[in-house]
């Protein structure tokens, strides 16, 4: 059974929270870790975990169906708020730009 636009957009809000969380609390965050937990966690880490979910979400909200059998839910074309993941993209983006 294919998922809908708000199922989608729910799982995704994971990716929000760990966005906005390595933002506010940086290489503290407990979102991000260490490749090699004795040499700590570093910038790179943090910007690495931040930039994976800026992917993620930038690929769900291009989620549409490519024909009429496809059961893909039309996430990009749904009137749904999507506000809070183009705003977590656009601080993903600003972080990563920030802590190069």
């Amino acid at each position: 059974m294919a998922q809908t636009v708000a199922e989608v957009l729910s799982a995704a809000t994971d990716s929000v929270t760990v966005i906005n969380d390595i933002n506010t609390n940086g290489t503290a965050s407990d979102y991000v870790s260490a490749s090699d937990l004795s040499a700590g966690v570093t910038q790179a880490d943090a910007n690495a975990r931040v930039k994976a979910n800026v992917d993620h979400l930038s690929t769900v909200l291009a989620y549409a169906p490519v024909d009429s059998d496809d059961d893909t839910p039309d996430v990009a074309g749904a009137s749904d708020d999507k506000s809070s993941y183009t705003t977590a993209i656009s601080t993903g983006n600003t972080y990563i730009s920030n802590n190069s």
